[in-house]
């Protein structure tokens, strides 16, 4: 069983830093974007093998769900559109509009 600790962090960055280490301890590498994130989840590196079952627990998920939600994923977006290239800029745009008018 792998443990996230929601009361660890209060920014995205904080997130990275969370799962880089719980997820990838004894390595160089570390998580820098959801994108990395999702990589590790597929497994092959860090603590487990590739396609391994895992079970990852999230205490104080709601404290995250407070701090990573709505501005956080607002934010993230505008950051993506100011970057351009090689992000789809166009439907970036869509989620963050459908983000503020409450629907993504």
């Amino acid at each position: 069983m792998i443990v996230i600790h929601g009361g660890h962090f209060s920014s995205l960055d904080g997130f990275y830093e969370e799962v880089s280490n719980v997820l990838m301890k004894d390595t160089d590498w570390k998580v820098g974007s959801l994108d990395g994130f999702d990589d590790i989840l597929y497994g092959g590196f860090g603590i487990f093998e590739n396609k391994e079952e895992v079970e990852i627990v999230w205490k104080d998920s709601q404290k995250s769900k407070e701090y990573l939600g709505l501005k956080a994923t607002r934010e993230f977006y505008e950051n993506k559109i100011k970057q351009g290239k090689p992000f789809n800029i166009e439907l970036i745009q869509r989620k963050l509009q459908d983000l503020v008018e409450g629907k993504g």
